[in-house]
């Protein structure tokens, strides 16, 4: 009943509105709408590649699957889902670089987690809902705000631009228990200075893995006032969700025996009825609050500067049912049962944290006939608080306090950035492009890890005091060859300072170092009124990578090692057509070498803990599939709107050793949607459609985790053994949703 009644507010407030909202004032208002990207998206002149994808595409797909699947479609990109079902815990690879290296900001603000460099999309649902565009650079890119810009970056832009007030809603529903409900509203421009805009949204399912379940929440809210050549909008937005553990994934024997939708997570034990019994709350539980003051002012024609003040607090924890726990590592002392002393028994632990994020971003930008230029950066702050509580001991004769605690340590980072770019036309065809970045960062972490040293006897004691200095350097040229033809090439030098899994899950006795990446790409594109073509390659250099092992921390976290030498080489090729008659078609291909020049292995013995030493040469880079298509074919006439997407993945590896035990099988998935657009008197539209998802019910998994380690035999010989967990997707299923706008 509050929702209807804050609705019925803001739209009757928003009525006047249109009475006093002048042409002019328009205008001027899409004109700050243009310049508020903190001067960190590429232009038409740019000498990168990258996609922009409009508010009309997203909207096409937004019926309940999160980001990294809306934009699943764009070149080189990969998504996956702990679930099975593209809603809860899901990520996004891009040229086969994982998501704490693929930078994220919305609205020129950082959105990447400063200590683990990843995007939580679980924490943000359905802000889909509330973006009018996304740009995705592949490559290093533009300079940016932020960790994570190393591979890839994806620039979000909310708040869509809207001079008369609206309302919409719109609902899906559909396999596995999955819904979905939006709610938005706006007032328009109110006295041709004010406006406001909200949405609510909620999203469950119960996931194709079983217990696999996620509810989600979230809200946006966006306060703004206009005056001639400033704009001011504070925005906040929110989500809180609660998802099952689905990150233990399930071997091949696993789903032979107990069926693909097999989960692990929360076992607690097998009655003597055979039936399996699980910890109902082995849930992860976040809470996530972000705040962003956003300043666009026009000086003049040639000079404008945008200001970002930025808060985000994050609140979190799970809790998981534990097997067999040794109790001295929770920090608990031995008990005695009958006369028999128990250093080992089942718990349940509760993992928390408590974060908080802030800072400052600018551009100052100068526009002429020839010369685009920008001064920009960021400064900004993290905190945050990790800690661990018991809550149940079984069969615990002891002392247990509530929430007893038994691990915490803090984190503080600081990072600055500060960059200057300009795009300047040397002829009517030619412009150069040069980019200058300083970045500096320190991050230290004290206190007590959660993880135990054999050595100390004790839980590892994390002392980690870092700097790092990053000079990174673009240049490129982009020359038009003609009004239909293009071409640009560039070279770029990126650094990325470790991530905090990188210190705290890493062997006890290595400590990460910075990575280096050289970034040579060269593009070509071409357009006319009816067909859009390019073609870009590429070559990554990387010095000291963080490659992805293929193993896994205890909370499903991927973790990785620096590698001396790799590098990633490919073409990527685009192709779309647009004809009168409503059809389209468009189309990429990634054709790409991705490879470890020479790494050492090591393994470890299972009884003696002794390592072993195995030399590679010339092997597959983790999670990097040599071959990625993507293919739509879609029509649209009279309401009808048709589309047949199918996306292929090539094999891939889970780890960087090529072994074929940790080898992810290539899949080829077919989605197949339907809509219909009409309108009733008083209603702008109406559109009811449904969604089939994995149209052929291919059998596939696209993501998982792999390992080995060895044994000595008898005869001294060593013996190695692989190990490896899938994570298994949905087969054919359907979504059905219905939009209705005001």
């Amino acid at each position: 009943m509050k929702k209807r009644t804050l609705l019925g507010c803001l739209l009757a407030a928003a009525a006047p509105s249109l009475l006093c909202a002048q042409e002019e004032v328009s205008d001027s208002l899409h004109t700050l709408q243009e310049v508020e990207i903190m001067s960190i998206r590429a232009t038409a002149t740019t000498p990168v590649a990258y996609t922009n994808i409009g508010r009309e595409e997203i909207g096409r797909h937004n019926t309940g699957i999160d980001l990294p699947y809306l934009v699943s479609m764009t070149p080189s990109a990969v998504a996956t889902s702990d679930a099975g079902t593209g809603i809860g815990y899901t990520s996004l690879r891009i040229r086969g670089t994982d998501g704490t290296r693929i930078n994220v900001t919305a609205n020129g603000i950082p959105v990447n987690d400063a200590e683990s460099h990843n995007v939580f999309w679980v924490n943000m649902p359905d802000l889909a809902s509330s973006i009018k565009d996304i740009q995705i650079q592949r490559g290093a890119g533009t300079s940016t705000n932020g960790a994570g810009a190393f591979g890839a970056s994806i620039n979000m832009q909310t708040g869509e631009f809207n001079t008369q007030p609206y309302a919409s809603f719109s609902s899906s529903a559909g396999s596995f228990g999955t819904h979905k409900e939006t709610l938005r509203a706006g007032s328009g421009i109110i006295s041709g200075h004010w406006a406001v805009d909200i949405r609510l949204s909620n999203i469950g399912s119960d996931g194709y893995i079983e217990r696999a379940s996620g509810k989600l929440q979230s809200y946006y809210l966006q306060g703004a006032y206009y005056n001639g050549n400033t704009s001011i909008r504070l925005i906040t937005f929110a989500g809180e969700e609660e998802t099952y553990h689905a990150w233990n994934y399930a071997s091949k024997e696993e789903m032979k025996l107990y069926g693909r939708r097999y989960n692990s997570c929360g076992y607690m034990y097998t009655d003597a009825d055979g039936k399996d019994h699980y910890y109902d709350d082995q849930t992860d539980n976040y809470v996530q609050k972000n705040y962003h003051l956003l300043i666009d002012h026009h000086f003049s024609n040639t000079w404008n500067m945008n200001i970002g003040l930025h808060y985000t607090k994050g609140d979190g924890y799970y809790r998981e049912y534990k097997g067999g726990r040794k109790l001295v590592e929770y920090a608990l002392q031995p008990f005695t049962i009958n006369g028999n002393e128990v250093k080992k028994s089942d718990l349940i632990r509760k993992k928390a944290m408590d974060n908080h994020f802030g800072g400052a971003v600018f551009s100052l930008n100068y526009k002429s006939e020839r010369l685009n230029a920008s001064l920009g950066g960021a400064a900004n702050r993290y905190f945050g608080k990790h800690f661990g509580h018991v809550l149940w001991v079984k069969e615990y004769t002891g002392d247990l306090l509530p929430n007893h605690e038994y691990y915490r340590n803090n984190g503080a980072k600081n990072d600055a950035n500060i960059y200057i770019k300009g795009d300047y036309r040397v002829t009517d065809n030619l412009n150069l492009y040069a980019d200058l970045q300083y970045r500096h960062i320190s991050y230290k972490i004290n206190g007590c890890n959660d993880k135990w040293n054999d050595a100390e006897g004790a839980l590892q004691r994390l002392a980690i005091d870092e700097t790092f200095d990053f000079f990174n350097p673009k240049a490129g040229l982009s020359w038009q060859i003609d009004r239909k033809n293009r071409l640009f090439a560039s070279v770029s030098v990126a650094h990325k300072e470790p991530t905090r899994n990188n210190y705290t899950d890493g062997k006890l006795h290595e400590r990460p170092t910075a990575e280096r990446l050289t970034d040579y790409e060269l593009g070509y594109t071409f357009g006319n009124r009816w067909l859009q073509a390019g073609a870009n390659i590429y070559f990554m250099d990387y010095k000291d990578q963080l490659v992805l092992t293929g193993e896994l921390n205890e909370i499903g976290e991927p973790l990785a090692a620096n590698i001396p030498r790799s590098y990633r080489a490919g073409i990527e090729l685009m192709a779309g057509v647009s004809l009168p008659c409503g059809l389209r078609w468009n189309a990429n291909a990634t054709f790409s070498r991705n490879r470890i020049k020479e790494f050492t292995e090591v393994l470890y013995d299972d009884d003696t803990y002794e390592r072993w030493e195995i030399k590679h040469r010339d092997t597959r880079l983790a999670f990097s599939p040599d071959i990625i298509l993507n293919n739509a074919i879609g029509y649209r006439f009279k309401g009808i709107d048709i589309e047949l997407q199918t996306q292929y993945t090539g094999k891939q590896y889970m780890s960087n050793s090529g072994e074929e035990e940790h080898r992810l099988d290539a899949y080829f998935v077919s989605n197949l949607r339907v809509a219909y657009t009409f309108r009733l008197p008083h209603i702008k539209s109406i559109t009811v459609g449904a969604t089939i998802y994995n149209l052929f019910d291919e059998e596939y998994e696209n993501n998982g985790y792999a390992g080995s380690g060895y044994y000595t035999d008898a005869d001294g010989t060593r013996h190695r053994y692989n190990y490896a967990g899938y994570a298994a997707q949905a087969g054919i299923n359907a979504i059905g949703h219905v939009s209705i706008e005001l």
